[in-house]
């Protein structure tokens, strides 16, 4: 992999203007509490509660192999099928996001498409609370969370490049990684509270009411929680509004920054590619950790959230300490030990599955520690050479070229299981093959220069 080019020569003030002004710290947090309001969706509705408990489980299973030998394998068929409908919403990732992006920046509108995509995510959220248990509605439920996948992740394009609003220079690695605290936070809060309603006895986990409630009320939550950046966040300051294009010729103006930013900047363009490899292993580890905890080592629906609730509050503070980390040794650093971190834990549960469900606590909450600073981190390298005026479009180069890669750990982990003979655990095999990748291409990724303290 080149290391050539010149990170230097972009002109990265979308950052810098910042420097010399003191950023409110209330707009500051109105920007984090966008990760608290959606991160029900990942962490209740796709990590611990709804998919593992409910979307791949006996509610959707034909009644007459439920409690039959072949249980397991048919549990195992619809983990794998799950990772087809995820494959899928990243193909519409890849192939939507940089040009909303772009198209974002142009009209100076970040804003209104973040409001525009979280306001569908809400939507979305809303439909899974009327999925029916039955084998009928099993592709229902796929279909609505690929579909949030894609408005989540589209909305993320928006409020990423609002980052350099709320942000310098010196400050971006502790904001980025106060954003993903603020997520597992929000998290943490939205598990305990399903954990509440079932002791109090108000939700059953074997009912399939309690599973369209939590639906729900993420929904509600989502609503509260979003109107913070609405009313606090300016739109970052551009250069100068661009002339307006259609779909083609915003794919054709697509074709031209990549080039671009391959003879301005080197490192930035293998950045993004490598990252697409790692950062969907991170995505896999989040979609179908869960899965395993259910179907490997039998988590019931109170343990699943249970362990969702230790595993965030790992994963909120280690990200945390790791933004602070991020400005002293430079979010590359982070991202390195994070990644194989992630490798060798995810290893780990495959090697020693036969322990039990001791060895997966210990071996999870270890992998939690890693998966939020990787993240935080990534987002905080690409912040710091992103030209200013072109952050939707940087950005959502940074989604597409994610869920370019997207279906790489989906389809592996989709075809561990199958070759396997549809045995659930091989699945990790997969998770772990690309994130092994994506870390190696990193080695190579020459690291933005860490501003002076």
């Amino acid at each position: 992999m080149a290391n050539d080019g010149n990170l230097d020569a972009l002109p990265v003030v979308g950052l810098a203007h910042n420097d010399d002004k003191k950023i409110p710290r209330k707009r500051v947090y109105a920007w984090a509490f966008w990760d608290w309001a959606t991160q029900p969706f990942n962490t209740v509705l796709i990590t611990f509660v709804w998919v593992p408990s409910f979307l791949t489980s006996t509610f959707f299973l034909d009644p007459d192999v439920v409690g039959t030998a072949g249980e397991e394998v048919a549990l195992g068929q619809l983990a794998a099928n799950l990772g087809a409908g995820i494959t899928v919403a990243g193909l519409l990732i890849a192939f939507l996001a940089p040009v909303l992006g772009q198209q974002a920046d142009r009209t100076q509108r970040q804003k209104l498409q973040l409001m525009i995509f979280t306001g569908l995510l809400v939507l979305t959220q809303l439909g899974l609370s009327f999925v029916q248990p039955g084998q009928e509605w099993f592709w229902v439920g796929v279909g609505l969370i690929a579909i949030g996948s894609v408005f989540n992740e589209i909305a993320g394009v928006n409020y990423n490049a609002l980052l350099v609003s709320v942000s310098n220079s010196k400050t971006v690695g502790k904001v980025s990684g106060l954003g993903w605290g603020f997520g597992y936070l929000g998290g943490i809060i939205a598990l305990a509270t399903v954990v509440g309603l079932i002791l109090s006895g108000v939700l059953q986990g074997d009912s399939a009411l309690t599973f369209q409630l939590v639906a729900l009320g993420c929904t509600i939550w989502t609503v509260i929680f979003v109107i913070p950046i609405f009313v606090s966040v300016p739109e970052p300051k551009t250069r100068q509004v661009g002339e307006k294009l259609g779909l083609w010729g915003s794919y054709i103006e697509l074709g031209r920054s990549v080039k671009r930013l391959y003879k301005e900047a080197r490192p930035t363009f293998w950045f993004l590619l490598a990252s697409a490899v790692y950062r969907d292993g991170l995505s896999a580890v989040f979609v179908f950790g869960a899965v395993i905890a259910s179907i490997v080592f039998g988590f019931g629906f109170t343990d699943l959230v249970i362990f969702g609730i230790a595993l965030n509050v790992v994963a909120g503070i280690s990200t945390i300490i790791a933004g602070r980390l991020d400005d002293r040794f430079g979010p590359k650093n982070v991202i390195l030990v994070a990644v194989f971190g992630l490798v060798a834990c995810t290893t780990a549960v495959f090697v020693l599955v036969d322990l039990g469900t001791p060895m997966f606590w210990a071996v999870g909450l270890i992998l939690a520690a890693f998966v939020g600073p990787a993240q935080a981190a990534s987002r905080s390298f690409l912040a710091r050479v992103t030209p200013a005026g072109r952050e939707g479009e940087v950005f959502g180069l940074y989604a597409t070229t994610g869920r370019a890669a997207g279906w790489m750990a989906s389809l592996l982990w989709a075809a561990f299981i199958q070759l396997a003979g549809n045995q659930a655990i091989y699945g990790l095999l997969g998770i772990a093959l690309v994130l092994l990748v994506g870390g190696v291409m990193l080695l190579f990724v020459k690291a933005p220069a860490r501003s002076p303290r």
